[in-house]
C-alpha cells in the first residue's frame, strides 16, 4: 500500500515541480516563504519531532554522476508545532509536504522550505499545526550530485586490466554525512527503520543494509531493487551501493549469509576475507551471547575509500587493502591487518550498531570497544597471528599523544561536524582500547564479558552514555532488573577481583571517570624505604620539563584511580593495589631486591624507578632477562626512553638498559629497542649531522649484527619471526649494510629480468623494491608496475619504494600525481605526502608542498578528516629545529581561521617543541655515549 501511495505522490508532485519555479537552493520561490525566518538556532535538532520509519527511493545516474530521490518519513510529534526541522546538505529540495495518518495532505499547496546552510538544516513549514501526540508523514523529493570526495553518496571508479574505466556509487555517512544523500534526522539518537528502494540498470547490482525482497523491471533496462525493512538504527549506519562487482558467499553456523564483494578482476583476492568474516561472526555471536539480528552480512572493497573501513549494519565497506589478500603479493602484515580490520567492523555490528552512543562526545564507546575487540576476537580465532604482541604498540601510540598538553579527555565536547569528525582519533580508538584492557584485567575476563553482555542486552536498539557502561560492569541493578534477574549478577561476582585491589566497596564509575573525563596519562614514581614501596602519582608530560615554571600549573587537579600491579624477585605472583591518592605506600618486605610495576603493561600508566631503581632493572635484564615476561621487558624499554623525553632520566641510562638486547630472542622487545635507535638515527640524519649519523648507523649494524645475519630471505617462520625479518632487513639496507644492499640489488635485478614473474618473498619485497628504486631504471620499472598491478598491497609497497628515492624531482612528481588523483588515487594522497616526508631528502619538500597546495588538499580531503590531521602531524613531526618551528607557526597563522578549528595544529606544535627539546638535551649525550662504545 505504501509503495503504491508513494507512486501517486510522485506523480502529484511532478506536476507541481513543473509549475513552480525553483531557486538555486532548490526552494520553491512562492510568496509563502516571504516573511518566514528559520525557526531553529541550535546545532542539534529539536527533540519534539521523532522519526520512526524512512521509506527511501534513490535513482542514481552513473553517467551524469547525479541522483534523484524521495523520502517519506513517519514522524511522531511530541510538542505541537508548525515546523519540521531536519538535516540536508548539498541537496536540492524539489518538493515537500506533510500528510496525516490517512495520507491526506495538510495543505493543498507546496510547503515552504527554508535552508540554514551553516547548520546543514532545512525547515519545512506547515500552515496547519502538527498536533502533539499525533503521527504524520513527511514527504520530500530531492536531487543531488554524486560527491567528488569520500563522504555522503559519492562516486568511485576503477580501471580494468584492458584500460576501461568503470564507475560505481557508494556511501559513507559517519559521522554527519547521511544528510548529503537524503534529508534526515542525522543524529545518532534518532534511530529508525529504513525501507530502501534503488533504481539501476541491468549491468549493475545494488546493495543496502538488508537483502533484496523483490526486484521489479520498471521499463526496458531499468530495474528497481526493493530491500527488506531494516532494524532500528542510526542514520550514519545506512548504506547503499550501485556497482558491477562479483561476490563469493557462504553462511555462518547460525545461518547468516556472508558475502565478500570486489571488482571482477580482484574477486580471487576475496577468499581469505570470507574465511575471516565467518569465523568472526561465529565468535561474536558466542562472545556477546546475542544472535546477529540481520539475515546477511556483506563486506565490500571500495576502490576509493578514505578511511580503513566502515561498519554500516549488514553492509560493511572497506578500502581494498583492508579486505583483499593476494596470495602472491600480500605479506603476513597484510593478512594481520585485514584480519584485525574485519574483526573491528564486525564487532561494531553489536558495539555501535545494536547499542549506540547518545552523542558523539562518547564515540569511544563505539571505537574504543571495537578497537579492543580486534585483539580479543583475533586472539580467539587466529591465535597463530599473535596479535597480543601488537596491543603493546597500540598503547604506546596512545601514550605518545596523551603525554602532550594538547591531548584531550576520552569524553570531550563536540558539537559542530568539524569537532565531531576530529573525535575519531588516537584517543577514542587506541587510548579507549587500552583503558578497556586495563579494566578487563582489573575485573577479570569473566566479569568483563558478562558486564558487556548485560550492557548490550539492556540497551539493544537504544543509545547510551558512559555511565550506562559502568553500571553494567558493576553490580548496579535497578530493583526491577534485580527482581526479574535480568542483566544482573551478584556483587560478589562483580567485585571478586576488585577486592584484590581494594577491600572497600568500589565505585567503578568514580574510578573510570578519572580515565575518561580528564586528559593525560599518569606517571607513577616508585622508590624504596626499608620494607615499603613508596608511590607517587603525577601527570606525565613530554612537552613540558619538570624544571619549567609551567610544570606545576599543568599538574594541578589531576588524580587517577590507578589499578597497580607488580611482581618482585622473590615472587612471580602478581600483587595488586588500587592507588587513589597522590602518594601511597605498600609493604613488600625487606628481602625484596627489585620490583617491576605494571605487570605485562596491563595498566595505562608510565613507571619511573627513582634512586637506583633503573640500575636494578638494567642488571636484571643483563643477568636474567627471562625473569621478566617479554611484555615487561618491552614495557621497561618504552618507559625508559619516554622518561628521557620527559626529562626524568638521562639518555645514557636508557641506552645502557637496552645493552642486554644482544641476549634477547623475542621479537617485540628487540623491535622496540631497535625502533628507538632507528628513530634517533633518522632524526640526526634529517638534521644533516653527518658524523653522528655515521657513528650511530655503524653502531646499530655492529650491535645487531647477529640478528641481521640470522635472517633468511624467505617467507618461512612464525608471524613474529617474519615481522622481525621484514623490519630488521629493511633497516639494515637503509643503513647501507653492504651484505644487505648487495643481496637486495641482485634479487631486484633477477626480478626485473623475469619481467616481474619471479615471486619475491613478500616479507622482503618492500625492501628489495626500495633498493631497486635507487637508480633510474629500477624506479621507472617500479612506477610502470604500479600503474598496472591489480594488487593494492603490492602497489603500497611499490609506492613506499618510489618515495625512498633521493632524487627531488622524482619525489615532486609523486606529490603532484597524488594531488592530481589519476595515476595515484586521491585516497592515497595523504600517505604519499607522509612517505615523502619520512625521506630525509623529502621532509621539507613535503612540507612546502602542503603549504603551496593547502586549499586544494582541504577541498579534496575535508578540513577535519583524519587525512588532513595525519598530513599536519606527520609532516611536521619530522622537524627538530627552531627555524622549522617558526616556519610552521607562520603557516598556521596564515590559515588561522582553519587552524583554530583543528586540534592537530597544536598537537603538531607540541610535537615539534618536544623534538627540539630532545635534541637540545640529548644530542651531546648521544655523541659521548657512542664514543664510549667504541673504546
Amino acid at each position: 500500500m505504501a509503495l503504491a501511495w508513494l507512486s501517486v505522490l510522485s506523480l502529484f508532485f511532478m506536476s507541481l515541480v513543473l509549475s513552480q519555479p525553483v531557486d538555486e537552493n532548490g526552494v520553491q520561490s512562492t510568496p509563502a516563504t516571504s516573511g518566514l525566518s528559520f525557526p531553529w538556532s541550535r546545532l542539534r535538532l529539536p527533540r519534539y519531532i521523532v522519526p520512526h520509519h524512512y521509506r527511501l527511493l534513490l535513482h542514481p545516474n552513473l553517467t551524469e554522476l547525479s541522483f534523484k530521490g524521495s523520502v517519506q518519513i513517519q514522524i511522531d510529534v511530541q510538542n505541537s508545532t508548525n515546523w519540521v526541522v531536519l538535516h540536508s546538505k548539498d541537496l536540492k529540495i524539489l518538493q515537500a509536504t506533510v500528510l496525516d495518518p490517512n495520507f491526506s495532505h495538510l495543505s493543498d499547496k507546496t510547503l515552504p522550505v527554508l535552508h540554514n546552510p551553516s547548520h546543514e538544516q532545512i525547515g519545512i513549514f506547515s500552515p496547519r499545526v502538527l498536533t502533539s501526540g499525533h503521527k504524520y508523514f513527511l514527504y520530500i523529493e530531492f536531487w543531488g550530485e554524486l560527491s567528488e570526495g569520500f563522504s555522503g553518496f559519492y562516486k568511485s571508479t576503477y580501471r580494468t586490466s584492458t584500460g576501461e574505466s568503470r564507475t560505481l556509487a557508494s556511501t559513507h555517512f559517519e559521522p554527519t554525512s547521511a544528510r548529503m544523500a537524503f534529508p534526515c534526522f542525522d543524529e545518532p539518537s534518532f534511530k529508525a527503520n529504513f525501507s530502501v528502494r534503488i533504481r539501476r540498470t541491468s549491468e549493475h547490482i545494488s546493495l543496502s543494509n538488508m537483502p533484496v525482497a523483490k526486484t521489479v523491471e520498471l521499463h526496458r533496462g531499468l530495474f528497481e531493487d526493493r530491500f527488506h525493512p531494516s532494524v532500528k538504527m542510526s542514520t550514519y549506519l545506512v548504506a547503499f551501493i550501485i556497482c558491477d562487482f562479483k561476490s563469493v558467499t557462504t553462511t555462518t553456523s547460525s545461518g547468516v549469509q556472508v558475502s565478500i564483494y570486489a571488482s571482477a578482476e580482484k574477486w580471487p583476492q576475496t577468499t581469505y576475507a570470507l574465511e575471516v568474516a565467518v569465523k568472526m561472526m561465529d565468535f561474536y555471536e558466542k562472545y556477546f551471547d546475542i544472535p546477529y539480528p540481520l539475515p546477511k552480512q556483506d563486506l565490500i572493497a571500495i576502490p576509493d575509500f578514505q578511511s580503513g573501513a566502515m561498519e554500516n549494519w549488514g553492509l560493511t565497506t572497506y578500502r581494498e587493502t583492508s579486505l583483499l589478500v593476494d596470495p602472491l603479493t600480500s605479506c603476513i602484515a597484510d593478512k594481520v591487518w585485514v584480519t584485525m580490520v574485519i574483526g573491528h567492523e564486525l564487532a561494531h555490528q553489536w558495539f555501535g550498531n545494536l547499542v549506540t552512543m547518545e552523542w558523539w562526545n562518547d564515540i569511544w564507546l563505539n571505537e574504543g570497544f571495537a578497537k579492543y575487540m580486534e585483539f580479543i576476537s583475533v586472539e580467539a580465532t587466529y591465535p597463530e597471528l599473535r596479535v597480543d604482541e601488537y596491543l603493546l604498540d597500540t598503547c604506546f601510540a596512545a601514550f605518545g599523544y596523551d603525554s602532550m598538553n594538547s591531548s584531550r579527555p576520552i569524553c570531550s565536547p563536540a558539537e559542530t561536524p568539524t569537532q565531531i569528525e576530529q573525535m575519531f582519533d588516537t584517543i577514542s580508538y587506541e587510548k579507549g582500547a587500552c583503558v578497556l584492557h586495563m579494566l578487563r584485567h582489573f575485573l577479570t575476563d569473566e566479569v568483563f564479558q558478562s558486564g558487556i553482555v548485560r550492557y548490550l542486552r539492556k540497551f539493544s536498539y537504544r543509545n547510551t552514555h558512559n555511565q550506562d557502561l559502568w553500571d553494567s560492569l558493576s553490580n548496579t541493578c535497578s530493583e526491577e532488573d534485580f527482581l526479574r534477574n535480568e542483566y544482573c549478577y551478584s556483587g560478589r561476582e562483580a567485585f571478586r577481583n576488585a577486592y584484590l585491589f581494594s577491600g572497600d566497596h568500589l565505585d567503578l564509575a568514580a574510578m573510570m571517570n578519572t580515565w575518561t573525563l580528564q586528559k593525560g596519562i599518569p606517571l607513577v614514581t616508585v622508590s624504596r624505604k626499608g620494607p615499603y614501596l613508596l608511590l607517587r602519582q603525577e601527570r606525565f608530560l613530554t612537552t613540558v620539563m619538570p624544571t619549567d615554571p609551567l610544570w606545576s600549573t599543568l599538574q594541578q587537579g589531576f588524580l587517577w584511580h590507578i589499578p597497580l600491579t607488580f611482581t618482585t624477585d622473590t615472587s612471580s605472583t602478581i600483587r595488586r593495589h588500587l592507588m587513589t591518592a597522590p602518594t601511597d605506600s605498600i609493604y613488600i618486605g625487606s628481602e625484596v631486591n627489585w620490583v617491576k610495576v605494571n605487570t605485562d603493561m596491563t595498566g595505562y600508566y608510565v613507571v619511573h624507578y627513582e634512586d637506583d631503581g633503573w640500575e636494578k632493572m638494567a642488571k636484571v635484564l643483563l643477568e636474567n632477562h627471562t625473569a621478566l615476561s617479554y611484555k615487561d621487558r618491552t614495557h621497561l624499554i618504552h618507559n625508559a626512553f619516554q622518561l628521557v623525553t620527559a626529562g626524568h632520566l638521562p639518555l645514557n641510562k636508557a641506552l645502557d638498559l637496552i645493552g642486554y638486547l644482544r641476549l634477547e630472542t623475542h621479537t617485540v622487545p628487540l623491535l622496540k629497542g631497535l625502533g628507538y635507535l632507528e628513530l634517533f638515527y633518522r632524526n640526526v640524519e634529517r638534521r644533516k649531522e653527518t658524523v653522528l649519523t655515521k657513528k650511530l648507523g655503524l653502531y646499530i649494524l655492529r650491535f645487531f649484527r647477529a640478528v641481521i645475519d640470522q635472517q633468511t630471505w624467505t617467507d618461512l617462520g612464525s608471524v613474529s619471526e617474519r615481522r622481525l625479518r621484514s623490519e630488521v632487513l629493511s633497516l639494515a639496507c637503509h643503513l647501507n649494510d653492504p651484505v644487505c644492499v648487495q643481496r637486495a640489488r641482485q634479487t631486484f635485478n633477477d626480478w626485473l629480468l623475469s619481467n616481474y614473474t619471479l615471486n619475491l618473498p613478500t616479507d622482503v619485497a618492500e625492501m628489495v623494491y626500495s633498493v631497486g628504486a635507487r637508480d633510474d631504471r629500477g624506479w621507472a620499472s617500479l612506477f610502470h608496475l604500479y600503474n598496472i598491478s591489480l594488487s593494492e598491497a603490492q602497489k603500497n609497497r611499490i609506492m613506499f619504494a618510489l618515495t625512498c628515492s633521493t632524487d627531488p624531482n622524482k619525489l615532486k612528481s609523486l606529490l603532484e600525481l597524488s594531488l592530481e588523483g589519476k595515476v595515484i588515487r586521491s585516497q592515497d594522497l595523504s600517505s604519499v605526502i607522509l612517505m615523502v616526508a619520512r625521506n630525509p631528502q623529502g621532509s621539507h619538500l613535503a612540507w612546502n608542498f602542503v603549504i603551496k597546495n593547502w586549499d586544494a588538499l582541504v577541498q579534496k580531503l575535508q578540513l577535519a578528516s583524519n587525512s588532513i590531521r595525519n598530513i599536519i602531524i606527520g609532516t611536521t613531526r619530522q622537524f627538530s629545529s627552531r627555524e622549522d618551528l617558526a616556519n610552521v607557526q607562520l603557516f598556521f597563522e596564515s590559515i588561522k581561521d582553519q587552524a583554530n578549528q583543528l586540534s592537530a595544529t597544536q598537537l603538531a606544535l607540541d610535537n615539534l617543541e618536544k623534538n627540539i627539546r630532545w635534541c637540545e638535551r640529548n644530542l651531546e649525550t648521544l655523541r659521548a655515549w657512542l664514543d664510549e662504545q667504541r673504546n
